[in-house]
């Protein structure tokens, strides 16, 4: 049958563009633990899309169109330009940035969280004013998000993981889950379940042409993970903002409050797994730190600042 209506929204250069980066600075968010895509996603304003897009292709008419190669319906009614542009954009910063960044976490630990601990602080900041009206029982859920979020980055590591496939996969469906949640970091996830170093060491090596065929299986086994746990995560959370949207951007407000914990600038011993500290001494590296948490502050209000400006304009053509 032929197809005479499109449901994927028409868009121009200049916004894929805008999506791109987008999903830039997602992915490098992701790459840290204890910091959140999802929270990005939020400030950015392409959380309610991405959560839609995912629905959509995980669900069954997608895999119907797909089985009956009705390939022109899935090209007209998916919105793969959206998930395509947003994707590359990932892919990209957590390319471009997985060896730099490790490096960072491992030589210049106070600087990099101390610039996130901003951004992530000004995310809940931006995000307050999405609950339309304050009541008790939205505060409650807030301070219950927070001591969630605040119990769940405190959690011990595991140090020595399963070596299984299975286990591998089980970490995906996991961590893809706390990645789409704002203010619970699906790196730390992986962290607490002791794969973070073995992914991301497999891509880096991936890139470098290192143990070609072993890397590309452990990104497989994970990205299948991924896979299975959007698939279901993502149905429930669609449903829970479609049906409870105030008290749920409450409980996700304190998620990324509560996951400031892991986010603070300065740890014994400089290691990202141990315990908060205050700055031992008030020298260039805290002023170096003070600077950039204000500076990813400030970078967060002001994307906030052009997002709200962009979604005031009237709607005259399709972007």
């Amino acid at each position: 049958m032929q197809e005479t209506t499109s449901n994927v929204q028409k868009r121009s250069f200049k916004s894929y563009l805008r999506i791109f980066s987008c999903g830039f600075i997602m992915g490098g968010a992701d790459v840290v633990p204890g910091v959140s895509g999802g929270t990005m996603a939020f400030i950015l304003g392409i959380y309610d899309e991405l959560i839609e897009s995912i629905r959509r292709f995980t669900g069954r008419e997608c895999f119907a169109t797909l089985l009956r190669l009705q390939w022109r319906r899935a090209v007209n009614t998916l919105p793969w330009p959206f998930v395509l542009s947003l994707g590359l954009g990932i892919l990209t910063a957590i390319a471009l940035f997985a060896t730099p960044l490790q490096w960072m976490l491992a030589n210049r630990l106070s600087l990099i969280l101390a610039f996130f601990f901003g951004l992530v602080l000004a995310s809940a900041a931006a995000v307050l004013p999405r609950v339309r009206r304050w009541s008790a029982g939205r505060v409650t859920a807030l301070l219950a998000g927070t001591a969630a979020g605040w119990l769940i980055v405190g959690l011990p590591l595991l140090r020595n993981p399963p070596e299984s496939p299975l286990y591998l996969i089980l970490c995906g469906a996991v961590a893809i889950c706390a990645m789409i949640l704002p203010g619970i970091s699906g790196s730390f996830i992986l962290l607490l379940m002791g794969k973070y170093d073995c992914v991301l060491n497999a891509v880096h090596e991936l890139k470098s042409g290192v143990n070609f065929g072993s890397n590309l299986a452990t990104l497989a086994l994970f990205c299948f993970g991924i896979f299975i746990g959007i698939a279901g995560f993502i149905r429930l959370l669609s449903y829970l903002l479609k049906r409870f949207h105030d008290l749920t951007i409450a409980v996700l407000i304190g998620f990324m409050l509560g996951s400031l914990r892991k986010v603070w600038p300065w740890k014994f011993d400089r290691q990202i797994e141990n315990h908060n500290i205050m700055p031992p001494d008030w020298g260039p590296e805290f002023w170096g730190a003070l600077t950039l948490g204000v500076f990813g502050f400030a970078l967060v209000m002001l994307i906030e600042h052009f997002a709200g400006r962009r979604e005031k304009k009237p709607a005259a053509k399709p972007d």
